[in-house]
């Protein structure tokens, strides 16, 4: 059966998601947010927008929710199953979930099906597994007492998610909150708003207790600072820009304290030395940054490459740019993707006009593709200095920079970045590079003769400088949304 679909003809779950009960945007819209189809450019709905009262109504019923069904409290393999229950369904509406996100994303429906939904699913299974494996400790104490760490659930996370991979950045919040004992009020990108709420009516038909999982819609400046300033609100989990994450702790500190996941913004570098595999190098550099046309917060921009390779490595990834042929996302054949909005298309072109000066030369791309929706042509920068805009600022879109290097003390010089260090590559043959090397590197998360995330959901990701505090993924997500307690008994 073909995954291809008829954007015009598919039905949308337009609203919020509050208890068990979606809330149509005529009810709830407060001033809607007209939407385009990245693919074509075409308006096709408005997304309602969540007011503070609306926000407090999915709070107060996250915590009635809470209340009633115990659900941090019972037995901790109940939750397991419940959840286990939802990964399945999501599994079973793969083809719907699917297709509504493709109508709206810049992800093509077959790349949906077959990765994003499929690691959701995984997702939350994993920190399923969670709910019974990860407690508290005994402490070492005196014979006179005894001594003991509790942990507990938080209450009630907000969570915001971005546009680029939405189903998949729900799953990161909502998989280890919801198995560690938490409700979850989330506000979905105002983008990509749809496919989150019918991931939530999954839930509830699974046998999540209805008014765990509460879906509102809207944009940063209203929804998402209703959900960061809520009193009610114990944790906040944000995954976006490294501009946003910055309004959010603003917000966080104006209205009080709360502890705080962001996973931000990046510029990663990918160095390789004249003793790595080439064609694997190349293969892998160009996937990362022409998935998604570039717009992940970990793709690989930076190409540092040692001199006496570059030129062979630069051609093998210029084939790569050249063969991609764009398509719109709700056919499964489609590998490129669109640019999600106009305006950022226009911020893409503008980064990459405002770098060519000097001595930088453009060897492909540079320019928006012709034809209907919002592409931009695989870009690759050369001749770039650190101070570039290319290289200072994090794009979002299919630009590659490329720097090249003598030695191990100039490509360390070049990849430390003075903003961002969420993820780096690094090509080799030499394990003691490797291992010497990836000590240095000032990020989050360092691949080795590979590029981007895999299926391995224990691995944690997170930033360092300004892009981000703390981890999702990882048994460390789970542990994030459980707060401990010291406990002393004198005997």
């Amino acid at each position: 059966m073909s995954l291809s679909f008829d954007p015009d003809r598919l039905p949308l779950p337009i609203g919020h998601f509050i208890g068990d009960r979606l809330i149509p945007a005529a009810i709830a819209m407060e001033g809607g947010l007209p939407m385009h189809r990245p693919s074509d450019g075409r308006a096709y709905a408005d997304c309602p927008v969540a007011s503070s009262d609306l926000v407090d109504e999915a709070v107060a019923t996250a915590q009635a929710a809470l209340k009633s069904s115990n659900w941090g409290g019972v037995r901790p393999r109940e939750r397991t199953a419940v959840l286990q229950r939802w990964a399945a369904l999501i599994e079973e509406e793969a083809e719907t979930l699917a297709k509504v996100e493709a109508l709206s994303s810049t992800r093509p429906v077959g790349q949906l099906v077959a990765g994003d939904v499929a690691v959701t699913a995984e997702q939350i299974r994993f920190f399923a597994e969670f709910a019974d494996k990860e407690g508290g400790d005994l402490a070492p104490t005196d014979d006179g007492s005894f001594g003991m760490v509790m942990t507990e659930p938080y209450g009630v996370v907000g969570a915001i998610t971005p546009w680029n991979f939405p189903l998949s950045m729900a799953g990161w919040k909502l998989g280890p909150a919801l198995a560690a004992g938490n409700a979850v009020v989330l506000k979905p990108s105002e983008m990509t708003p749809f496919s989150t709420v019918l991931l939530a009516q999954l839930a509830v038909k699974a046998g999540v207790p209805a008014g765990l999982i509460n879906i509102v819609q809207g944009d940063g400046p209203t929804t998402g600072a209703a959900i960061t300033r809520h009193p009610g609100i114990a944790k906040v989990s944000f995954t976006g820009s490294t501009a946003a994450g910055s309004a959010i702790m603003a917000d966080i500190a104006r209205s009080g304290v709360k502890p705080m996941t962001l996973e931000l913004g990046g510029k990663s570098p990918q160095i390789v030395f004249a003793d790595a595999d080439l064609d694997k190098a190349a293969a892998s550099i160009a996937t990362s940054v022409l998935s998604n046309a570039g717009q992940a917060c970990v793709a690989g921009s930076r190409l540092l490459v040692e001199a006496s390779v570059a030129e062979p490595l630069i051609d093998m990834i210029l084939g790569h740019m050249r063969a991609v042929r764009p398509g719109p996302t709700w056919d499964e054949t489609t590998r490129y993707s669109p640019i999600i909005s106009e305006r950022q298309r226009a911020r893409i072109h503008s980064i990459v006009t405002a770098s060519l000066t000097g001595t930088v030369e453009c060897l492909t791309g540079g320019a928006p593709m012709d034809g209907e929706g919002y592409f931009y042509a695989p870009t690759l920068l050369a001749g770039v200095d650190q101070n570039s805009p290319a290289v200072m600022e994090e794009i979002f879109g299919p630009v590659l920079t490329v720097q090249s290097f003598d030695g191990e003390e100039e490509a360390m010089a070049l990849a430390d970045h003075p903003t961002y260090g969420l993820a780096a590559g690094l090509y080799t043959r030499d394990l003691s590079r490797a291992l010497r090397l990836t000590r240095r590197l000032q990020a989050g998360t360092v691949w080795v003769n590979r590029y981007g995330r895999s299926r391995d959901h224990i691995l944690p990701t997170g930033g360092y400088k300004r892009s981000g505090i703390g981890k999702d993924l990882g048994r460390e997500a789970y542990l994030a949304n459980r707060r401990s307690k010291s406990v002393l008994i004198g005997l």
